[in-house]
């Protein structure tokens, strides 16, 4: 978890949102987001994470409630700037492509930001090198797999130099290899300084990845803490029709089995898991 002395880059504070006047699908969102941090948003279908994420990158606009981006107050005047530094990645990469060769699709975003021509270009090139997708330049986005059409949607987002990355059930329809790769691209996004927030239903992904886990319910926050405090905290995740990570369980019977509590957190991959047994087998005196 951010020190909570350092300011937020983004606040929203009490914010509501309803389609067409019907019940409220966010029910007074008030949270705080700190640069660099790697953000898990758990939750059911239908319990608002992803028009809390339409919400705070500009596309859909609050019935109340105020957005802050790095202390300024964004309305109508300053929408554009939430835009800018606040990039989505949806789930269905289809939905998000719109040109007819990968080069188009990326300088879309730069060229709206009426830059200079070969900044466009400077960025796009970067963009996709970025991820790895260079080759495919003149290419047709429509025809591309699965894997290299999240490649591409995530370049778009890259070129626009957003300071927030939102990444809508970014691993939902990935095979295995692009899932990995994906992963990868996020721990690199990660050391770079970004500010990630990641809605997903993988509860093994949340756990060993982030660093802070939102869990919403019925438009509301009902938990915001480490993904260890989250887990273990068993009315949460029966509110929010979530189950404990893999590794979490496991560790938790071994150490039920051992009758021995080792540390306050277990481990989150399988490098610390490998001194979490060390640990317990020392302590064990095997």
């Amino acid at each position: 978890m951010k020190r909570r002395n350092e300011e937020p880059i983004l606040q929203v504070k009490d914010l509501h949102f309803s389609y067409n006047d019907e019940k409220e699908t966010l029910r007074g969102i008030s949270l705080d987001i700190y640069e660099g941090e790697k953000i898990a948003v758990l939750g059911s279908n239908g319990a608002g994470k992803s028009t809390f994420f339409l919400n705070i990158n500009g596309v859909l606009k609050s019935s109340s409630g105020q957005i802050c981006y790095r202390g300024k107050t964004i309305d109508k005047k300053s929408l554009n700037e939430l835009r800018k530094n606040v990039g989505i990645v949806f789930q269905d990469a289809d939905n998000q492509i719109i040109a007819s060769t990968v080069e188009a699709e990326v300088s879309f975003g730069p060229m709206n930001l009426k830059l200079p021509r070969q900044e466009v270009i400077e960025r796009v090139d970067k963009a996709l090198a970025y991820m790895n997708i260079s080759d495919f330049k003149k290419r047709a986005p429509h025809y591309l797999s699965g894997g290299e059409k999240k490649r591409v949607s995530i370049a778009d987002i890259i070129a626009m130099e957003s300071e927030i990355i939102i990444f809508d059930e970014p691993t939902a329809a990935l095979d295995p290899l692009n899932a990995a790769m994906l992963e990868e691209v996020l721990g690199k996004m990660n050391e770079e300084g970004r500010t990630m927030l990641i809605s997903t239903h993988d509860v093994d992904f949340a756990y060993r990845w982030a660093d802070r886990v939102i869990v919403f319910s019925n438009g509301q926050i009902i938990a915001d803490d480490t993904p260890f405090n989250i887990f273990c905290q068993e009315n949460i995740l029966e509110q929010a029709s979530l189950k404990h990570p893999t590794m979490f369980d496991v560790c938790r019977i071994i150490e039920e089995q051992s009758e021995i509590t080792t540390q306050e957190s277990y481990p989150r991959n399988i490098n610390e898991f490998k001194e979490f047994m060390n640990k317990l087998l020392l302590t064990k005196n095997y």
